[in-house]
């Protein structure tokens, strides 16, 4: 027979549907079978309706078969078939597609959906192949065709035999090129990946002739090689059975099966939803963090399905960054796709189940905080930190919601706490809530800051992460309480009979404060005596919003813009060194320059902070020395 045209469309649109439409590919495979599934989903339709028709789900399949030789990929089914005039309809007319206007005709029941409904997947055959040759016989029918094509050049049908219903599809796949490996599409390992990764799902058995070997008869040492018919898929996805059949070895055979991580979850969560919009879902919390969570190469996401086909690996709209750890997978049929099935429109629908998923996330994280404890401290480690930068990015239009999940080092516990158990246990003179910032505990609790508020029984938080004080700065108070650090000016603890003392302090040594303030110019913004020191000689206070930890990890960024906390050096009055300061002031400016450069250069040590000349400080020391 002459070559026909293609109907609706010119040769620019197939070669952009060949060639810009699809990522990958490898996704030819998963058009081609689910158009095969439709195929037979059809039969399974019209034998809702005639009685003449027995369904039997056994006896239909889809089968790939490679062959090396004739470099040609076959995949064939028992499904409905396609009369001649159906094939020149449906594959004669780019973008027409037979599923979409089967499924309009008919009222799908039992959970069933027809896959396709573009019309496109069937040309994403070009992309790997050179000629594309479907032989069809439809149901129904005594008669076979043959609809064969190279390409935009147009196609050809033809009569042809054929025994049995159903469809066949022959793709002469194209030679390897300097940038292209097409052989890997004749590879049984390669195409028993593809099946597994898009179409594991499929609800009809895929079956593929695989080679392997055996002893032979008699023989320990010699083998022969023979093969095997297998099916590849799994067919029946875990996410569509009950949850009271399933035991937590199947969920954990689940996440290691589609790799969703080496280590063992912590938790999983089944969603079944059945309503507005129709959709299942099964969620992990690992153990561990990969090992490149907190870099740039992370992707976060979960897989996609479209009634058990595989839309994305990582669907990176539906979780929100704080919990981008989570892995699982999404199926619905109710999604709205695009033409090519790989990236989703973005609808209500979707931003329907993300919110849904979101909830459903932070409720099994508090229900693990409350009911297994040891196993939320065990995430809280791994995960932590990623829930209070979500407390902070976004402006903190997420704190509210996160603000229960994090957890800070206790003073008191010596152990992991929750805000909500911090403030719970607050005596009623307590005004705030008290934090420390440094690199570790064991840094922390030798601050010389913390006695003051340790001895008037006052638990402090300990904030060992870069992130923890930009994350409260965002939340800013936790049940009315506000966050207040253990360093800065006023800690709210002082009495008015402490504070008047403190007044009276300042008066009486207010010139040596100036003059030591004048040495530290630039430096610090103030030098005064300490309300909070008790056995120590010397520390750092800060004023605004600026604290020293703070001051260190911006300092530590690339774009490191040189800001500065406003530090005050306080002095413990009440210390030896104290009456040193005073009589070197009385009788030896020289002594007490030297004694004020020691003192700061002391404090910048105790908070882990860089002294400016390390040579100098140690010439300082010599003197003292001499």
């Amino acid at each position: 027979m002459a070559k026909k045209q293609f109907k609706a469309e010119s040769k620019r649109l197939l070669e952009m549907m060949i060639n810009s439409i699809y990522t990958h590919r490898e996704v030819f495979l998963r058009e081609l079978i689910s158009n095969a599934s439709d195929a037979i989903d059809k039969i399974y339709y019209k034998a809702l309706t005639d009685d003449t028709l027995n369904f039997d789900k056994e006896s239909y399949f889809i089968k790939v078969i490679p062959n090396k030789e004739t470099r040609t990929l076959k995949i064939i089914d028992s499904g409905i078939g396609m009369t001649k005039e159906e094939l020149e309809n449906n594959l004669g007319t780019i973008a027409k597609s037979g599923s979409l206007a089967f499924k309009k005709e008919t009222e799908l029941k039992d959970g069933y959906d027809i896959i396709g409904q573009f019309g496109v997947g069937f040309y994403a055959a070009f992309m790997v192949a050179d000629v594309v040759t479907v032989s069809s016989k439809a149901l129904g029918s005594e008669e076979a065709y043959r609809w064969e094509s190279n390409g935009a050049d147009g196609y050809t049908i033809d009569p042809t035999e054929k025994d049995s219903v159903g469809t066949e599809i022959v793709l002469k796949i194209k030679e390897n090129t300097e940038d292209e490996n097409y052989d890997e599409f004749l590879e049984e390992y390669r195409l028993k990946s593809i099946i597994k990764k898009y179409s594991d799902f499929i609800r009809y058995p895929i079956k593929m002739d695989v080679s392997s070997s055996r002893p032979k008869e008699g023989s320990e040492n010699e083998f022969e090689d023979y093969v095997e018919e297998q099916i590849i898929n799994s067919m029946v996805p875990i996410w569509r059975k009950n949850r009271s059949e399933l035991t937590d070895a199947d969920y954990e055979n689940f996440y290691a099966e589609k790799r969703y991580g080496f280590d063992k979850p912590i938790k999983h969560i089944h969603i079944s939803v059945d309503g507005a919009i129709r959709y299942n879902a099964i969620l992990y919390i690992p153990e561990k963090t990969p090992f490149d969570f907190y870099s740039k190469e992370f992707e976060k996401g979960l897989e996609l399905y479209s009634n058990g086909v595989l839309i994305m690996d990582k669907c990176a709209d539906l979780l929100p960054d704080h919990f981008s750890f989570v892995k699982g997978m999404v199926d619905s049929e109710d999604l709205s796709l695009n033409i090519s099935r790989e990236m989703l429109q973005h609808d209500r629908q979707l931003k329907l189940i993300s919110k849904n998923i979101n909830k459903k996330i932070k409720s099994e994280l508090q229900n693990l905080l409350k009911n297994e404890r040891e196993k939320y401290e065990e995430f809280y480690q791994s995960f932590g930190r990623q829930l209070k930068y979500g407390v902070y990015s976004e402006f903190g239009a997420n704190k509210e919601a996160l603000q229960d999940l994090i957890m800070f080092y206790s003073s008191k516990e010596r152990k992991l706490v929750s805000l909500d158990e911090y403030v719970s246990r607050m005596p009623e003179s307590q005004k705030y809530i008290y934090y420390a910032s440094g690199e570790s505990i064991d840094r922390i609790d030798k601050l010389p800051q913390a006695e003051f508020v340790t001895e008037n029984g006052f638990e402090i938080l300990y904030f060992t992460e870069d992130i923890d004080e930009f994350a409260i700065k965002m939340l800013m108070t936790y049940k009315e309480k506000e966050f207040k650090s253990i360093s800065s000016g006023d800690l709210g603890i002082e009495g008015e009979e402490n504070k008047d003392d403190s007044e009276s302090d300042e008066k009486e040594n207010k010139e040596i404060f100036d003059y030591m303030k004048d040495i530290l110019a630039g430096k610090v913004k103030d030098v005064r005596v300490s309300k909070r020191l008790k056995s120590h000689p010397v520390c750092l206070a800060t004023e605004g919003d600026i604290s020293i930890e703070m001051e260190k990890i911006l300092a530590a960024m690339p774009d490191n813009q040189n800001i500065k906390a406003d530090k005050v050096l306080e002095i413990n009055k009440n210390h030896e060194v104290f009456q040193s300061l005073k009589e070197a002031f009385e009788n030896d400016k020289e002594k007490l320059d030297l004694y004020t450069k020691l003192l700061y250069n002391q404090a910048l040590l105790i908070e882990g902070l860089p002294i400016q000349d390390p040579v100098e400080f140690t010439n300082d020391i010599c003197k003292i020395m001499v």
